[in-house]
C-alpha cells in the first residue's frame, strides 16, 4: 500500500510555485486531485488542465465580441497541436493573450491568460507519448468549445437533441475521463484490478457525468447568459422551451418549475448513476493516492447531487455548491479510513444521501 501523506506541497514536474498558484486560484478541486497523483502523473494532467482552463476561459467570455474569442481560440488550438510551433504565432498569441487579459474580470482567469505564453512552452516538456496524448485530449475539448460558441449566438439558444448533448459531454469532458486512464495505462503498470478496456468505458462515463452535473449546477446562470442544455426535445416532452425556462430563472414562476420537476429530478438520477460509475472506477484502482484523486470529484459530485435535489428545480434561481466545510469533513474522514476502499463506499453513499445533514 502506498503510505505517502494524503496531503503534499510537492509541486507537480515542471510547474513552478507560481504556475501552481494558478492551478490553485482555477480550481482548488482539482489542484487537490493533482496533488493527490502519482508523480509520473502529475504534469500531464496538470499542463493539460490548465491550457484547457485557458481556451475555456476564451470559449467563455460572452462579454467579448465571438469573432475575437474566435480568433484567438484558433490560434490556441494551432499552437496546442503545432509541435513545432512558429516564432511569428508564439508572438501574436502573446499580443491576443494579453489584449484579451486585460479585459478579464475574473481575477484567476486574469492571471492565467497573462500566464498562458509560459504555460504553454510546458507542454513541450513533456515525454513525447504525454504530448500526445495532451494534443488529443485538448483537440476534443477546443472542439466542444467551438461548438459551443457556434450554437450560443445572441439570444437565447438551446441545444436540439440528446444526441447533441452526449457529444457536447464527451468532448468537453468524457474524453478526460479516456485521456486520464490512457495515463495510468502507461505509467503505472497493473494500476487497475479491472480490464483497460472496461476502465476507458467508466473512466469516459464518469467524465460525461461530471460535465452534466456542471450543466445542472449551472443551469440558472446559463440560461441568464442565452445557453440552454438541456435539448429542445427533452423540454418539449413536459411542454417547456428554453424560453419558459429562462423566464422562470428571472422571475418566480412556479407552474414552469412544477413541470420542470420530472425531468430535473430524471437528470439528477441519470448523473447520480454516472458518478457511481466514477466510483467503481477509483474503487479499481490499486494505488492509494491514484484511488483518492479518482475518488473525490465523485464524491464532491455526489454531495452537489444531493444538495440539488433537496432544492429542487428552484435551485435554477440560486447557485448550489458544497461548502467548504463540509469539504474539510470529508477529507478528515477519508484521512480516518486510511482511504480504504471501505471506507470510500461508505463516504459516496452518506454524501448521496438527501437527507444527511
Amino acid at each position: 500500500m502506498d503510505t505517502t501523506p494524503l496531503t503534499t506541497q510537492t509541486p507537480s514536474p515542471g510547474l513552478n510555485p507560481a504556475q501552481r498558484r494558478l492551478l490553485r486560484g482555477v480550481s482548488r478541486s482539482f489542484d487537490l486531485s493533482i496533488r493527490l497523483l502519482p508523480s509520473a502523473l502529475q504534469a500531464p494532467v496538470a499542463v493539460g488542465y490548465l491550457l484547457a482552463r485557458a481556451t475555456d476561459t476564451v470559449a467563455d467570455t460572452s462579454t467579448l465580441p465571438q469573432q475575437e474569442r474566435q480568433v484567438l481560440l484558433d490560434l490556441m488550438s494551432a499552437w496546442i497541436a503545432d509541435t513545432e510551433p512558429a516564432g511569428e504565432v508564439h508572438r501574436e498569441l502573446l499580443r491576443l493573450t494579453r489584449h484579451f487579459a486585460a479585459q478579464q474580470t475574473d481575477t484567476n482567469e486574469q492571471a492565467l491568460m497573462q500566464a498562458l505564453p509560459d504555460c504553454l512552452p510546458l507542454l513541450h516538456q513533456l515525454p513525447p507519448q504525454d504530448q500526445s496524448s495532451v494534443r488529443q485530449v485538448l483537440g476534443h475539448i477546443t472542439r466542444g468549445q467551438q461548438l459551443d460558441m457556434a450554437r450560443f449566438g445572441p439570444g437565447l439558444q438551446a441545444l436540439q437533441t440528446e444526441a447533441e448533448l452526449d457529444e457536447y459531454t464527451w468532448l468537453v469532458a468524457g474524453c478526460v475521463g479516456e485521456f486520464w486512464t490512457e495515463l495510468c495505462g502507461r505509467h503505472l503498470p497493473g494500476y487497475s484490478s479491472l480490464p483497460q478496456s472496461d476502465m476507458v468505458r467508466m473512466g469516459r462515463t464518469y467524465g460525461m457525468g461530471l460535465q452534466r452535473l456542471n450543466i445542472v449546477r449551472d443551469a440558472g446562470a446559463d440560461l441568464a447568459a442565452g445557453r440552454c442544455y438541456w435539448p429542445v426535445e427533452t423540454l418539449a416532452k413536459a411542454g417547456l422551451t428554453p424560453s419558459m425556462l429562462a423566464e422562470a430563472v428571472q422571475a418566480d414562476h412556479p407552474d414552469t418549475l412544477q413541470a420542470l420537476a420530472p425531468l430535473y429530478g430524471h437528470w439528477l438520477e441519470h448523473t447520480q448513476a454516472q458518478l457511481a460509475e466514477g466510483m467503481r472506477y477509483a474503487l479499481a484502482l490499486q494505488p492509494l493516492r491514484l484511488r483518492l484523486a479518482s475518488a473525490l470529484p465523485a464524491l464532491v459530485g455526489a454531495r452537489t447531487v444531493a444538495l440539488l435535489r433537496r432544492q429542487g428545480p428552484v435551485a435554477l434561481r440560486h447557485h448550489v455548491k458544497m461548502p467548504r466545510s463540509d469539504m474539510r469533513a470529508l477529507l478528515w474522514r477519508i484521512a480516518l479510513g486510511l482511504g480504504s476502499r471501505a471506507a470510500l463506499g461508505r463516504q459516496f453513499q452518506k454524501m448521496s444521501d438527501v437527507s444527511s445533514p
